[in-house]
């Protein structure tokens, strides 16, 4: 599965810890992707998926979560790319 990360960011206040957010756009998806990643102290992540504008294809949506879930990599690199935005 190749996925494009288009934006990533990330922002950290006291109360929330560390949020980061990802547009990921993927090869033969209909449409792109919003995920966004949460740590309180910038060490263990979890995430949601979205769709980035309105509703979508649901099967794909899910075969991205299948992906994200089962390929560590894959998550590692995601949570790089936000991590770049501001070193923690």
């Amino acid at each position: 599965m190749k996925i494009e990360i288009v934006e990533a960011s990330l922002r950290h206040s006291e109360d929330d810890g560390y949020i980061g957010k990802l547009i990921l756009a993927v090869e033969g998806h209909s449409q792109e992707y919003e995920m966004t990643l949460h740590s309180k102290k910038g060490r263990d992540w979890g995430y949601g998926l979205f769709f980035r504008e309105g509703s979508g294809d649901e099967e794909q949506l899910l075969t991205l979560e299948d992906e994200i879930e089962e390929n560590d990599e894959l998550f590692y690199r995601l949570i790089g790319a936000v991590k770049e935005m501001s070193p923690i």
